[in-house]
């Protein structure tokens, strides 16, 4: 039970790596409130999750929702003590497909989205606490179509050092958790077609040192590490775990 007591905020917490991580924090003895901007999504994770998970329908790129977001959270469980700065998506564009509108998009949602969450989410924070962004393996290598969501990535990397530093004195850790090439929904929401996604799954694969997608829930894990006591002494730093993609 590494967060018994605890209460834990996953933006993204609908499907693949959030909701794993929700799940695994329920067990864990956390009270969880999850962020999803689909209905139907939310309460399809709500009842794989259970009865005591507070479901807040809220889109990150609208700081007001965030904000909604929070407060109910707060007002429910009284503070905070893990957050999982997890929301993220992204269609494939290249250089000159990228649109001011595509670009924005993305900047509000897998960076400012994060920023935003982190900053409304830091007052409720409590000492010890642990703030987790998930980037990607986009940060350390270049891969065709996707320059703006690899930048964001990028961007967010970053900001878990200076936040790091920033609520340090606060006794609050910021890291992130790098994942590979993973086995969840976001790459179907690309925009690629079945025939293009085997394409890229293939190649990947065959970067990859374990030869083999990872699961959601070898992800969960890692974020588990971060959010718990066991990393009390860990902040501003990058969990990678991707098979050995970005590392071989």
């Amino acid at each position: 039970m590494k967060l018994k007591n605890k209460v834990a905020f996953v933006t993204g917490g609908t499907s693949g790596i959030g909701l794993e991580s929700a799940k695994l924090f329920v067990a864990e003895g956390a009270k969880v409130a999850i962020v999803g901007v689909n209905a139907e999504r939310l309460k399809a994770a709500g009842d794989e999750l259970g009865s005591d998970v507070l479901l807040v329908q809220a889109d990150v790129r609208k700081v007001a929702d965030i904000e909604r977001a929070v407060q109910e959270t707060v007002s429910k469980f009284g503070h905070l003590d893990v957050v999982f700065a997890n929301a993220g998506a992204s269609t494939v564009a290249p250089l000159e497909a990228v649109t001011p509108e595509y670009f924005h998009d993305n900047v509000a949602l897998n960076f400012a989205g994060t920023f935003f969450t982190i900053q409304k989410t830091a007052p409720h924070v409590r000492k010890g606490g642990s703030i987790i962004v998930t980037t990607s393996f986009l940060t350390a290598m270049g891969k065709p179509g996707l320059s703006v969501l690899a930048a964001t990535k990028a961007a967010a990397r970053s900001l878990v050092r200076t936040l790091g530093a920033e609520l340090a004195p606060r006794g609050i850790r910021v890291n992130a958790v790098s994942p590979g090439a993973i086995a969840t929904p976001f790459y179907g929401k690309m925009g690629l077609s079945e025939a293009q996604l085997s394409d890229v799954a293939a190649g990947l694969q065959e970067q990859i040192g374990l030869k083999r997608f990872g699961e959601p829930k070898e992800l969960a894990h890692a974020v588990l590490y971060l959010a718990s006591d066991d990393s009390s002494y860990t902040t501003g730093s990058e969990l990678v775990v991707d098979g050995g993609l970005t590392e071989f």
